[in-house]
């Protein structure tokens, strides 16, 4: 019997990868239970804070539906307790207010500092890209340029030398024309005399 394969790098980290999220999702649903059962606001700030993971995996498909769930649940328990004749205390209300200003503000600087971070991170690649591409952009337009340029130079002296050699040969025409006339008659008078 063969001894087993060791894995693969590449395995034990996608392996300590899933796991890795499988216990950060679990977090967001006990978290999730944890806020229910406090009747505490659910957001996707207070989820991701009370579990202790980034507002990124609580976007996440397979843990948003948690959370969205979870917060259909906790605004249909007003209703309820509306109809069971109790009602939200201004306390509460101003609690629910104080942490949605806080939650606001949390995602307000969060947005910033990614606009930032992409903004730098931009302009870094473009002057990267800029810098290295225009100087060799440059040098091949220049070499290109100067091809060109002596492409045109040899031409127009070649269109020169033509014309100057296509006006002989009209003159030589010209000449062995009328030197052919002359040939004729002095031949057509031979044989009329």
């Amino acid at each position: 019997m063969s001894a087993p394969q060791p894995a693969q790098p590449g395995q034990v980290l996608r392996e300590a990868r899933r796991r890795d999220s499988a216990t950060k999702r679990a977090r967001v649903r006990e978290a999730i239970a944890e806020l229910e059962q406090a009747g505490d606001p659910i957001t996707f700030a207070s989820v991701a804070r009370q579990a202790g993971v980034s507002t990124w995996l609580v976007y996440a498909d397979g843990v948003r539906e948690h959370i969205t769930a979870a917060q259909h649940r906790h605004t249909a328990r007003p209703e309820q307790e509306r109809r069971a004749g109790l009602r939200p205390s201004e306390a509460s209300l101003r609690t629910d207010l104080t942490l949605a200003r806080q939650e606001l503000g949390e995602l307000r600087a969060e947005r910033d500092q990614l606009r930032e971070h992409l903004r730098r991170h931009l302009g870094r690649d473009l002057d990267a890209l800029a810098t290295a591409d225009l100087h060799t952009r440059v040098d091949e337009l220049g070499g290109h340029n100067q091809r060109l340029t002596d492409d045109l130079a040899r031409a127009h002296a070649d269109n020169q030398t033509l014309r100057a050699r296509v006006t002989t040969l009209e003159t030589e025409l010209g000449a062995a024309r009328t030197s052919l006339r002359r040939m004729i008659r002095d031949q057509n008078r031979e044989q009329q005399s």
